[in-house]
């Protein structure tokens, strides 16, 4: 899906059936794809984002959860196309619920890039770059000058192309929709550094990397996504399009991931997606579901957030959201697994900056 990186976009023209009004490719059914070249930017593409969350542990016992994530926006100006590159990251330190977080935006130059052929993204000193030659990824962030991460994370499962025929809708205009590739379970180690304290750890990370023209249908006010990894072996991403009038968009979905890499997709009438807590901003009063059970086919799976403030605040696009560490738990209330949730739309209008504009 995802995902936040469309916090910034402006407003979305009506799109014709290939591209947008303004020229923007939209994604089309059947696209091989070839890689390393499609790891990297697609720059025919208004939106582009890579993704990158996971949980660590540290040899002392300390654990982490964190975000590192690169997004690509294009514009039109005066007839040449721009291209603006947001970053954020964060870090939770889950023994004293800390959380710290930071957002850059740059234009594209020496210090924000994004290469055509490869993986290999930075913004500042921030950077997320494919070893072409082991197939591993490196991040390199720090956060508000507080934190490091330097991360090598393994793929340990394929690559999946998440929805139909390489096609993931958001809604039924043919411009809610991406292009959306997933490294669902990565082996990661490195360090982390906080303040002068150095921790070596090991975790799992997910990665998903999208690109598109606009996500959002007419009618929809934001999102709630989830990425679980389970102690069995297989991997969930769900999401939920949630529309103005309250109800669910059609084309929200679940899909689950086997433990031999084979997906499955489910519609948004196969599961459900029930609040069992919220929690409210002490900065914007946003209230957010952060406490949630997800059922589908024979499984209950709870979503409970390491700690209740993982709230981005928006200090550049001005438009908050929720993104968190959790563990799952099975209807037994064993936890039976880790995960990261996303709750968009909670604060701030993102109709404004993604509704398609009236004709």
């Amino acid at each position: 899906m995802r995902r936040t990186l469309l916090l910034f976009l402006l407003l979305t023209p009506w799109l014709h059936a290939q591209t947008t009004a303004d020229g923007f490719a939209l994604p089309q059914p059947g696209k091989t794809f070839a890689f390393p070249r499609d790891h990297g930017s697609h720059p025919e593409f208004r939106t582009e984002w890579w993704y990158v969350t996971g949980h660590l542990d540290a040899k002392d016992g300390h654990r982490f959860g964190f975000q590192v994530t690169f997004f690509r926006q294009a514009r039109r100006e005066d007839g040449k196309t721009l291209h603006l590159h947001l970053a954020h990251a964060a870090l939770l330190d889950v023994q004293t619920g800390r959380f710290l977080h930071e957002e850059r935006l740059n234009r594209q130059g020496w210090d924000a890039s994004s290469s055509e052929t490869t993986l290999a993204v930075q913004n500042g000193n921030w950077s997320l770059k494919l070893d072409e030659a082991t197939h591993h990824l490196h991040i390199a962030a720090t956060v508000k000058n507080k934190a490091l991460l330097q991360l090598e994370l393994e793929p340990v499962k394929p690559l999946v192309v998440f929805g139909k025929d390489g096609v993931s809708r958001k809604g039924t205009s043919a411009s809610a929709a991406s292009h959306y590739l997933t490294w669902p379970r990565l082996k990661t180690t490195g360090t982390v550094k906080l303040g002068a304290v150095e921790h070596t750890v090991t975790g799992e990370s997910w990665m998903d990397h999208e690109f598109s023209s606009s996500q959002l249908d007419a009618g929809q006010v934001g999102w709630d996504w989830a990425a679980l990894q389970l102690t069995d072996g297989r991997e969930i991403m769900v999401y939920r399009m949630r529309r103005q009038d309250g109800t669910l968009d059609p084309a929200s979905t679940l899909a689950v991931v086997e433990k031999n890499g084979s997906v499955r997709h489910l519609a948004s009438t196969a599961f459900t997606w029930e609040v069992l807590s919220t929690w409210q901003s002490p900065r914007n009063a946003a209230r957010y579901p952060t406490h949630v059970r997800i059922r589908f086919e024979n499984e209950s799976l709870e979503l409970k957030p390491l700690t209740a403030d993982q709230e981005q605040d928006g200090g550049i696009t001005r438009l908050p959201y929720w993104e968190g560490a959790c563990d799952v738990l099975d209807s037994h209330a064993q936890i039976t697994g880790r995960a990261f949730l996303e709750l968009a739309g909670y604060a701030g209008d993102l109709t404004r900056h993604l509704a398609p504009a009236s004709k």
